[in-house]
């Protein structure tokens, strides 16, 4: 296991190039982000370790970054001062290169489309989503949400389709093909907490719904391999898979987290395995059971495979490492650190 130390500063998020298996970059804020300076850091995995490439400092928090999917050393940041920046770590001085204001609050999202990689989008706590082309100077649309988003994402498979969770425990889905209707392009609102299509044993005391009741959603990521499936999470601890083909419910509920979901990442490689990270400091690998069904759904089959917790502060963010072996990802958390750990190791151990 690798480690490098964010000295200052708490991480909230962790992303691996698309371009180099070496290269990280983690956005982070002083005083977990309360109040002071963001940072964001350039990491490159060497023979002597992970060193820091290069850092930009900015004047509040970074919750969220994103490499570029059309340029090897751009990296995009989401300020908790509103602002969205580009950084393009082959030019010389510590100023962006590029920056946009038009979120109304905190950017808490920002994400490269990829597959029509000219766009990228981000989110906000203002209720908004916006989608943007790094030409131009202001965002190419708007699509109001009602409610704090806290994660949304260009679908990995189809250019024109997006999706986006909020504190309203919904799963949106929109699709920019479709007129600007009174819905603005959403053609799909799933709610989260609904009852899960197979009553599953692993559910405990959860009850019919997996919660208490509705809670934030907090991050959600598209499989890489079915362009129809989902997994959400957020404040009730709960992995839920989705498949939009049938939106009724969850297809697959993962309890297993003691506090709030921050974090969840399919695997680049493998369809039915997926990464969590947690305010109870773990970070989880999971499986969907999809591949012991012999339908390809996995209803109620998920279970947790293993689990990191090396971290001793609240687990922020997860990715992995598209690159090589198909165990690899990284880590980080609020104890000022980034890990680089073979999941498979854990695996074995859980």
């Amino acid at each position: 296991m690798l480690e490098y130390r964010t000295a200052g500063f708490n991480p909230y998020a962790v992303k691996y190039s698309p371009f180099f298996d070496s290269r990280l970059a983690v956005s982070a804020g002083a005083n977990f982000g309360l109040v002071g300076n963001g940072r964001l850091f350039v990491l490159n995995l060497t023979s002597n370790g992970i060193v820091c490439e290069r850092y930009y400092e900015t004047q509040d928090c970074l919750f969220d970054t994103a490499w570029s999917e059309q340029h090897e050393n751009q990296i995009l940041t989401a300020g908790g001062d509103g602002s969205i920046k580009l950084f393009d770590v082959g030019v010389q001085g510590e100023f962006p290169v590029a920056g946009w204001q038009e979120h109304g609050r905190e950017v808490f999202c920002v994400h490269w489309g990829l597959v029509d990689k000219s766009r990228f989008l981000s989110s906000s706590w203002d209720g908004t989503v916006k989608i943007w082309m790094p030409e131009r100077k202001e965002s190419v649309m708007t699509l109001p949400v009602h409610s704090c988003v806290y994660s949304a994402e260009f679908s990995p498979h189809h250019p024109d389709i997006l999706t986006a969770v909020s504190r309203d425990s919904h799963l949106r889905v929109y699709d920019l093909r479709t007129k600007a209707s009174a819905q603005n392009h959403m053609t799909l609102a799933v709610p989260i907490h609904a009852a899960p299509k197979v009553q599953q044993p692993s559910m405990g005391g959860l009850g019919k719904t997996g919660s208490l009741g509705p809670t934030e959603c907090l991050t959600h990521d598209w499989n890489k391999y079915r362009d129809s499936v989902l997994a959400t999470a957020g404040v009730d601890g709960v992995i839920r898979t989705f498949d939009l083909r049938q939106p009724s419910g969850p297809v697959n509920l993962l309890p297993g987290h003691e506090y709030a979901v921050r974090k969840v990442s399919w695997s680049p490689h493998l369809s039915d395995v997926l990464l969590s990270a947690s305010y109870d400091m773990s970070c989880r690998v999971w499986t969907d059971g999809s591949n012991v069904d012999q339908g390809g759904n996995g209803v109620g089959l998920g279970r947790e495979m293993g689990r990191m917790d090396r971290h001793t502060e609240f687990a922020m963010g997860v990715d992995w490492c598209l690159f090589g072996a198909e165990g690899w990802c990284a880590s980080c958390a609020w104890d000022e650190r980034v890990l680089v750990w073979d999941v498979r190791e854990f695996m074995r151990a859980g």
